[in-house]
């Protein structure tokens, strides 16, 4: 009884000493019932709950729990929206969540120079809403883009449909600043074109909360593009589609946009969407050209050119803004529409060269059989995005344990095909196994020794991104083969 009555007084300290850094109207939420949404992310799956939550309403509370926290040895979990589909922002039992959600100010736009600077809590939808009547967009796009927020977005790298043509996060942010894990303030290039000594800034771009927790983030707008149309090709054979996508890109044409779909994702999606899919195909392209009248017209014909060579069956193209947003609902939608089909899915998240798109989803078929589970599939085809989304039941016994074993095989591919095991949803807990799968032992000590220098005792977002050396052995997936691509090149 006096150890639990310690506990408790040991909580009612620690919750007194955080309200009293919350001075300009940032919450402290601790109870039980308050604390449940943010067990998890995207990824329901893996939940834990944290011992309290922090939702700072300025920077300056945000330095001052940092700085708490780091002298008081508990671990911090940064957090945005929550849409994360890895469990980056999942809870920490001993720590706490840290909500940037409410730093949510657009707080100056600079149309000559076209960039913005923005709180870490704007969703990455209202750029683009912001700057519209200047003529300017925000490039990147994610499916969950009206949800999603920019300080999310910077910690995984996001991307969606144009990061193709237009990049991820990294090629699209111009600075950062916010706190170090000890509180201390840092800021990252900003107004400047370039700043002295290393490039920071690309290394805490997809570092997933473990390096500083950002607090101001300035963007590079570019100019709405002219004009802009979708083509819809449809394929009677998988393996035709994929020829395709390389075919495109080896003849020299970047669209804006190159997705696939396969027709268990378009059967879908299309009841729920109504985009105009063709249901019989066995796999649909949707390429988007963008820029001015002429230049559209001439990448169009270049595309109808090599899609028909390559075995389209049919292709259509929108004639207004209208029907090109109508054709891209289909695919923006494609995670909702996997939830009518089946009670749960499984996002997963991998890269490989775009050689492979055929491969992969003749394995993907042959996994269906062998797991016993469903799986449609939507792809960042341009650049070999992959996102197989696995049909399971949580309520039946064994499902869950065979779409993790089913996702882990789909990664394991990729690295041996030489790839990756993510592209833009993160590592998080959820492929952290595969980190071990995909880098030597060497690379992983270096990520750890990296690690260290900003966060020595290890307290921002601990048990993410990095698993220890000793982790890897005991789970008998320590890294034992290159990439059959880079099989003959020397190791650094």
């Amino acid at each position: 009884m006096e150890r639990m009555n310690s506990a408790a007084t040991n909580n009612a300290g620690f919750e007194d000493a955080l309200r009293s850094l919350l001075t300009e109207g940032g919450i402290l939420l601790t109870d039980a019932a308050e604390l449940r949404p943010y067990e998890c992310d995207g990824l329901a799956a893996i939940r834990e709950t944290p011992r309290a939550v922090v939702l700072p309403q300025t920077e300056a509370e945000v330095g001052r729990v940092l700085r708490y926290c780091y002298e008081a040895k508990v671990p911090v979990v940064p957090r945005g929206a929550g849409t994360g589909l890895s469990g980056g922002a999942r809870g920490q039992r001993d720590g706490i969540v840290l909500g940037l959600s409410r730093l949510n100010q657009i707080h100056r736009i600079d149309v000559n120079a076209q960039r913005a600077w923005v709180g870490p809590g704007v969703t990455n939808l209202k750029i683009s809403e912001a700057v519209a009547p200047y003529g300017l967009y925000y490039a990147p796009d994610p499916s969950s883009q009206i949800a999603c927020t920019i300080g999310g977005n910077v910690a995984e790298n996001s991307g969606g449909v144009h990061c193709l043509k237009y990049g991820l996060t990294v090629h699209n942010v111009l600075g950062v600043r916010g706190f170090t894990p000890q509180g201390e303030w840092i800021e990252l290039n900003g107004a400047r074109l370039d700043s002295p000594g290393l490039g920071l800034l690309p290394l805490v771009i997809g570092s997933e909360g473990l390096l500083m927790v950002v607090t101001q983030v300035v963007v590079k707008l570019l100019p709405r593009p002219a004009l802009a149309q979708v083509m819809m090709a449809s394929f009677d054979d998988v393996e035709k589609a994929a020829a395709a996508v390389a075919a495109i890109i080896s003849a020299g044409v970047i669209p804006a946009g190159l997705e696939m779909m396969d027709q268990g994702a378009v059967r879908a999606v299309e009841p729920f969407s109504k985009a105009g899919y063709d249901v019989d195909a066995a796999a649909i392209l949707l390429v988007e050209s963008d820029g001015t009248p002429l230049e559209v017209a001439e990448e169009l014909e270049a595309l109808r050119t090599l899609l028909t060579a390559h075995g389209a069956t049919s292709l259509k193209t929108s004639r207004t803004e209208e029907e090109r947003l109508q054709l891209w609902s289909g695919r923006k939608s494609a995670f909702p529409a996997a939830g009518r089909i089946s009670p749960d899915y499984y996002c997963m998240d991998g890269t490989l060269p775009r050689q492979h798109l055929g491969r992969i989803l003749t394995a993907i078929k042959a996994m269906e059989h062998r797991y016993g589970l469903g799986c449609i599939n939507v792809f960042h085809a341009g650049d070999g995005n992959l996102h197989p989304l696995i049909l399971f039941d949580a309520n039946r016994p064994g499902d869950w344990e065979k779409a993790e074993a089913f996702g882990a095989e789909i990664l394991s591919l990729c690295v041996q095909w030489g790839g990756t095991i993510t592209g833009e949803h993160g590592v998080g807990v959820e492929k952290i196994l595969g980190m071990c799968e995909q880098f030597t032992s060497a690379e992983l000590a270096h990520f750890h020794a990296l690690r260290e220098v900003f966060d020595p005792q290890r307290l921002q977002n601990p048990h993410k991104l990095i698993p220890s050396l000793k982790r890897c052995v005991e789970v008998g997936r320590v890294h034992a083969h290159a990439p059959q691509a880079f099989a003959d090149l020397p190791r650094f």
